[in-house]
């Protein structure tokens, strides 16, 4: 019907998504199997647009729902040392899987369905290879010592906000709602830089994504927003003391000037 192509005003939806990737390394038959053509390559990476929710009977951070419903296209932009480094991937899983030896950061752009009506966004996400640190600086293992210790996780949730949809697509979405999240940790959980103190939380399997990830995380956005205003009041304060000084000096010197 023509009318559904309206939009409806006032209202917003999110739909919950995560990005990032899981590297491992190499084992020695992958290496023997690349000696010839990239011999100084170390690790295998998948790098993902992923539904927030993991699903209980996989091994993989996220991916329980299709996302393809409100997603058309994902366009991963990799270092240009690689051969055809813009991937377009037009169904899910939205991924890509190659070998490397270096980090490097990748462009993410997500083409949302016709019927949406917005317009594409873009991420970044830095390729990690190497395992987090307490301090956050970057620290390369050996490769046996590596190898030990399991895959490297980097993802970031986020939440994809659709203003004022088209009828037709709120349809969509209310036909798909996503997979909650699960409440509580029942497996480590993602590690953040922003969070240092959850290194040791995020040790020992495959992470996931839950509820009270999601609350920290709107806290500590909270928390870093009273921060900001707070400085703004601090800066907004000395203005004003500095334009009463200026207001004196420039009284003293119209006296002067008689």
């Amino acid at each position: 019907m023509a009318t559904e192509r309206v939009r409806v005003r006032g209202l917003n939806i999110y739909r919950p998504i995560i990005y990032g990737n899981t590297a491992t390394v190499l084992n020695p038959k992958q290496r023997e199997a690349l000696a010839a053509t990239a011999p100084d390559h170390t690790h295998t990476w998948t790098v993902a647009v992923r539904g927030a929710a993991s699903a209980p009977d996989q091994d993989i951070v996220g991916g329980a729902d299709d996302i393809s419903h409100f997603i058309k296209r994902v366009t991963f932009k990799l270092h240009d040392t690689y051969p055809n480094p813009s991937r377009n991937i037009d169904k899910p899983p939205f991924e890509v899987t190659e070998t490397g030896w270096g980090e490097f950061e990748i462009q993410i752009r997500i083409t949302f369905v016709p019927d949406a009506g917005e317009k594409p966004i873009t991420f970044y996400h830095h390729l990690k290879l190497h395992p987090w640190t307490a301090t956050g600086e970057p620290e390369i293992p050996p490769i046996d010592v590596a190898a030990k210790l399991g895959p490297v996780h980097s993802w970031q949730y986020d939440e994809l906000v659709f203003n004022d949809p088209f009828q037709t697509f709120l349809n969509t979405l209310m036909a798909h709602p996503p997979t909650p999240l699960v409440r509580s940790r029942r497996k480590p959980v993602p590690f953040h830089l922003a969070h240092m103190g959850g290194l040791e939380a995020s040790k020992g399997g495959t992470p996931e994504f839950t509820q009270q990830m999601e609350k920290e995380e709107a806290e500590r956005l909270e928390e870093a927003r009273k921060a900001i205003v707070a400085e703004e009041e601090r800066w907004r304060m000395k203005l004003i003391e500095r334009e009463k000084e200026l207001e004196q000096l420039q009284k003293l010197v119209a006296e002067r000037a008689q």
